[in-house]
Order: C-alpha cells, then sequence, then structure tokens
C-alpha cells in the first residue's frame, strides 16, 4: 500500500505540470455545464448535454489519461527509477489507475451536480459512469504498454477515443452507425444512462468487450511489461 499510494500521489503533484492529462478530465464536464445552462431548444430531452458529454467523457478521458502517462513516464524512464526504488509494475499501474479513476469521478460529480441529480438516479449514474469508466481505464492501460513512447500513444489513442466518443452521438441520427454501434460498450452505457434497463443484450456486450479489453490488457503487459 505505501508503494501504491506513493505512486497515487506522484501523479496527483505530475498532473498540475501535465496540461495534456489535466485538460482531459476538466474539457467534457466544462462544456456540459455551459452547453447545459447557455442553450435551451424547444422539446429538448432532459439533460441532453449532461447525458451526452458523459458518454464521449467516458470514451475519451480514461482512456487517453492512462495511456499518456505511461507512454511518457514509459519515455522519460521514469518508471525505471520507479523499479529501482522497489516499486513494481502492478503497484505502478494500481497506483496509476486508481488516481486516474477519481479524477474521472470527480468529473462526474461534476456532471451529475449539473444534471441535478439525486437519490437513487445518482447512484444508479455513478455507478454507469464507473463501470465505463473502468473499461476505458484498461483499454488506456493497455495502449500506454503497448506503445514505446507518447507519441506512438496518441497515435493510436486519438482514432480509438474518436470512435468509442462519438459514436454513441453519431447513431441518434443514422440507424446504420446505430446497428454498429450497438456493438461497442460506450454506447450500452449511453442507453443506460438514459433510462434504459440493464438487458442481457447491454450486459453481454459490456461483458464481452471488457474481458476483450483485459485480455489485450494483459497480453500487453506480458510481452512488454512496463520496460
Amino acid at each position: 500500500m505505501k508503494e501504491i499510494s506513493t505512486v497515487f500521489l506522484k501523479q496527483v503533484k505530475d498532473t498540475l505540470g501535465n496540461k495534456t492529462v489535466l485538460i482531459q478530465f476538466i474539457l467534457f464536464p466544462v462544456m456540459a455545464v455551459i452547453m447545459q445552462n447557455a442553450v435551451n431548444i424547444p422539446d429538448m430531452p432532459d439533460n441532453f448535454f449532461v447525458k451526452l458529454f458523459s458518454v464521449m467523457y467516458i470514451g475519451m478521458a480514461p482512456l487517453t489519461a492512462m495511456s499518456a502517462v505511461i507512454s511518457e513516464e514509459k519515455e522519460k524512464n521514469t518508471l525505471r527509477a520507479l523499479k529501482m526504488s522497489g516499486v513494481s509494475g502492478i503497484q505502478y499501474l494500481i497506483g496509476t489507475g486508481t488516481y486516474v479513476f477519481i479524477m474521472c469521478m470527480a468529473g462526474t460529480a461534476v456532471f451529475a451536480a449539473s444534471g441535478g441529480f439525486t437519490g437513487t438516479e445518482l447512484i444508479r449514474y455513478f455507478l454507469i459512469m464507473s463501470a465505463g469508466t473502468i473499461v476505458s481505464l484498461i483499454l488506456g492501460g493497455a495502449v500506454g504498454i503497448s506503445s514505446a513512447n507518447q507519441m506512438s500513444a496518441a497515435s493510436v489513442s486519438v482514432p480509438v477515443t474518436m470512435v468509442l466518443s462519438f459514436l454513441p452521438m453519431l447513431s441518434n441520427f443514422n440507424e446504420k452507425i446505430k446497428a454498429a454501434a450497438d456493438y461497442f460498450y460506450p454506447q450500452q452505457i449511453s442507453l443506460l444512462i438514459n433510462g434504459a434497463d440493464a438487458d442481457m443484450k447491454c450486459i453481454a456486450v459490456t461483458m464481452a468487450e471488457a474481458l476483450i479489453i483485459l485480455g489485450f490488457f494483459m497480453i500487453s503487459y506480458r510481452k512488454r511489461g512496463l520496460e
């Protein structure tokens, strides 16, 4: 726990100097607050912008932040120094993952406050956002581990986040896109946030993708570790 706490505190401190990571946690919550209060269109669904940006947040923030942190520290040989100090790879990943998760939950709290969620609705919203964040976080970890430096990590994470973030939004306007989006977990998260029941298809798609992503993560870690 001491090593994990050290990694966690290190990431908190480094965030203030890393604008690439910091902006991931701030951008969508701020946009949601602005749009929620500035745009009022007749017949617009309740909390339209909060729910829209929540899904985009899940598809982009955890993945980009996790991959950016790991790839940057690999490039700068920070991980090698940490290993020499007695921090194992698993301890580093747990500490960094916990940091990214908590930061994402802070953004989630901003969304929830802007949407005025309370009681059971608030608990349900946080559980859905937590599930989506964990899946994206693991995917970001796999991308960061597989990448030699920040540039190669960005070249992978940017197109992936574009697909994950924008598919649920585009599915509202095109049936063919919607049919494709149904096979990606952000679309299932979007359906849940918008009030759909957690049916078997939703659970099956999310769990199947989570297992595939976890498998990709484990293969990447066993093949390359944090070297």
